[in-house]
């Protein structure tokens, strides 16, 4: 059986609820996750920037055992890269993660900004 690939936009790993709900079913095979660097980057200053009390120690700690979930979730760079111009979005800063989702052959963008990423210019 194919399980179903998604790419998680940054903006569903800044919560810890629901970073942690999306782990899990990953972690317990239920689908497969992929992110990006970038992707991660994103998350992260976002969530130092509005919770300063937390330390950059333990968020990147976090970071690195999410990225050791099997399979491998990361997308790499020169898989994606080279396709991020190429795309058109209504916000441009969200191409890179379209383009990972292309590349990685990912059936779903897993996102709370749905109006960045219309039907009528993913169903092509």
């Amino acid at each position: 059986m194919t399980k179903t690939r998604a790419v998680l936009d940054a903006n569903v790993l800044y919560s810890y609820f629901m970073r942690d709900l999306l782990l899990s079913l990953f972690a317990n095979k239920l689908y497969e996750a992929k992110w990006t660097d970038r992707i991660n980057g994103e998350w992260v200053e976002h969530l130092l920037e509005n919770k300063p009390n937390l330390e950059r120690d333990n968020i990147e700690r976090t970071v690195q055992l999410m990225n050791k979930i099997s399979p491998s979730p990361i997308i790499e760079l020169e898989d994606y890269e080279g396709l991020i111009e190429t795309l058109d979005l209504p916000d441009k800063n969200d191409r890179h993660v379209l383009a990972a989702a292309i590349a990685s052959k990912a059936s779903n963008i897993v996102t709370w900004n749905l109006k960045d990423f219309p039907n009528r210019l993913l169903s092509h």
